[in-house]
């Protein structure tokens, strides 16, 4: 059985959030809670995800990161070379854009080496904290599989973004 983790970005996913929609889908589906959520420091979530994975066999692991997360599971994924079945990356953060004034430490620079597990990347046309360039910029040097959605803001509760079928849609590509 394939099990999926949860990775929300900077102040974790709420109630109405479609990550909480999928986590609320089974067992199988696990959100990996972070100390830090306003404030993180990389190296604590990425220890963080590497001691949850590791009960887990990870040729049935898929991460579903979100924003910030999704540049987290790239330093993941370098810091640890470890392959796992797959990683939905929804609306990845551009943190070293000015406009991103949040305290998150560590997160800089954005690892651009190719992921060695399949990914895909998808964004919106209008997210205020990732241009439609950079995201695509991601996208090829992450070797991701890249989907714009167009217009669906940060692709969040506030854009609407609440149960989110299509998400499962392609959440389904990474099998």
């Amino acid at each position: 059985m394939t099990n999926y983790f949860i990775l929300p970005g900077l102040g974790n996913s709420g109630a109405n959030h479609w990550q909480t929609h999928f986590e609320n889908l089974g067992d199988n589906f696990k959100r990996i809670n972070q100390q830090e959520w306003d404030a993180p420091y990389c190296d604590d979530w990425l220890e963080t995800i590497d001691k949850t994975l590791a009960e887990y066999d990870l040729e049935n692991v898929i991460l579903i990161g979100h924003s910030l997360a999704c540049t987290t599971i790239a330093h993941w994924a370098k810091k640890y070379n470890k392959t796992i079945k797959g990683a939905l990356l929804v609306a990845p953060s551009d943190i070293e854009n000015p406009v991103y004034t949040f305290p998150a430490t560590g997160f800089t620079p954005i690892p651009l080496e190719k992921i060695k597990f399949k990914t895909i990347v998808v964004a919106s046309s209008n997210d205020e904290w990732v241009s439609l360039e950079r995201a695509k910029f991601f996208a090829e040097n992450w070797g991701s599989e890249f989907i714009n959605i167009g217009d669906a803001g940060h692709i969040n509760a506030d854009a609407g973004y609440g149960e989110w079928n299509f998400g499962l849609e392609i959440l389904k590509k990474l099998g």
